[in-house]
């Protein structure tokens, strides 16, 4: 018997087109060998591993690290003697089932440094030959449940800065902002419930962002990496005036789940509120947020959110930010009249003559630097 025979050895899952598999619960497929000639086989295995691997470029080494989270084997058939068996030309169809363990695993992802992922494999071997292989890659969910206590409980934070300094100060700026819970879903809105008190001269303008912060570890060093999934704006608020947020709800795309779990990679949500004042630091808000596996009260169902579990070992998400819009977008000519006006008329005649004020009124009625500017770089 020659060794050029045609064989095709393949390895189909029973549910494949299910979201993705969690702890405790069955994989089921089967393999399928075909042979065009009767063929000497010793094993037949099927086998499932999970790994973690992070890897970046730090100065001029490389920084890595894996770790192992699963592995399974499960001997199909096997021949007792040395020599094998002979199997008969034709296909051969044989089924298998392998059980996860209960204990938690990592949620599959696939980022900018790093990735974790499963892989059914079988594995045909013959004597005196190299193996044959065949895999197929499994999406392992990891589920959180949105209903625990620490994730149901209101986040709040508040701060605050004073704009200007000595005779020139022009009042404080404070941003309090509240969510009504820490754990969301896929395809959930996070309302925002925020108030921003402007005492300063100043036109500011609100914006929120929901962030994904990925950190590696390897070598004792961390990689972090920070993109934005979703971001919305509000309304300008006036000089000595206070407003709520009047912007859109964020809502969540299809999103990798938090991982939260693992010693290498982790995968968190951040709810950033800023308030952007022209000529000075932002003021910012950033309170942290759970993304979980299934929504508020009820219990995950798979079948349901089959779609969102096949997008979460590739889901991206872009690397340069979107730029902001311009000064003449946000505030109308007439309104920028109005307040330079009143701004210039509340300040006494001795302060306005002298050179301190002139520079300070100035860039007061100047439009931010553009984006360009600030980032001329990106594209």
């Amino acid at each position: 018997m020659t060794h050029t025979e045609e064989k095709t050895l393949d390895l189909i899952l029973d549910n494949e087109q299910r979201g993705g598999y969690s702890s405790g619960e069955v994989v089921s497929g089967h393999i399928s060998l075909k042979l065009s000639e009767e063929t000497t086989v010793k094993t037949i295995k099927v086998l499932l591993k999970g790994y973690a691997q992070v890897s970046w470029m730090h100065k001029q080494s490389r920084c890595s690290e894996e770790r192992k989270y699963l592995s399974l084997s499960k001997t199909l058939v096997g021949a007792t003697g040395i020599q094998g068996f002979i199997l008969d030309s034709g296909t051969h169809v044989i089924p298998f089932v392998l059980q996860l363990p209960q204990s938690p695993l990592v949620s599959s992802f696939s980022g900018k440094h790093g990735r974790v992922y499963y892989m059914v494999q079988a594995v045909l071997k013959k004597p005196f030959t190299e193996n044959q292989c065949v895999c197929r890659e499994l999406c392992i969910i990891n589920h959180i449940d949105v209903n625990m206590p620490t994730l149901i409980s209101p986040v709040s934070q508040t701060c605050k800065k004073m704009i200007g300094c000595w005779i020139f100060a022009s009042g404080p700026i404070s941003l309090t902002v509240n969510i009504d819970r820490q754990g969301y879903c896929n395809g959930e809105s996070i309302p925002i419930d925020a108030l921003i008190e402007n005492r300063s001269s100043r036109l500011v303008l609100p914006k929120a962002v929901l962030y994904q912060k990925q950190t590696y570890m390897a070598n004792g060093k961390t990689k972090i990496t920070k993109q934005v999934v979703f971001s919305a704006r509000g309304n300008v608020v006036a000089s000595d005036f206070s407003s709520r947020w009047n912007g859109n709800a964020l809502k969540i795309p299809p999103v990798s789940p938090s991982i939260l779990n693992s010693d290498i990679l982790r995968v968190e949500y951040f709810l950033s509120v800023i308030v952007e004042i022209p000529g000075a630091k932002n003021l910012r808000v950033q309170l942290p947020v759970v993304i979980c596996t299934n929504v508020l009260g009820n219990s995950f169902d798979m079948s349901s959110h089959s779609t969102v579990g096949l997008l979460y070992p590739t889901f991206t998400l872009p690397d340069v930010a979107e730029a902001p819009p311009s000064y003449a977008e946000v505030v109308s000519e007439e309104w920028f009249e109005e307040h330079r006006t009143l701004t210039c008329q509340s300040h006494p005649d001795w302060l306005l003559d002298g050179p301190g004020f002139s520079c300070i009124r100035h860039f007061h009625v100047q439009p931010p630097p553009s984006y360009s500017e600030i980032y001329p770089n990106e594209h």
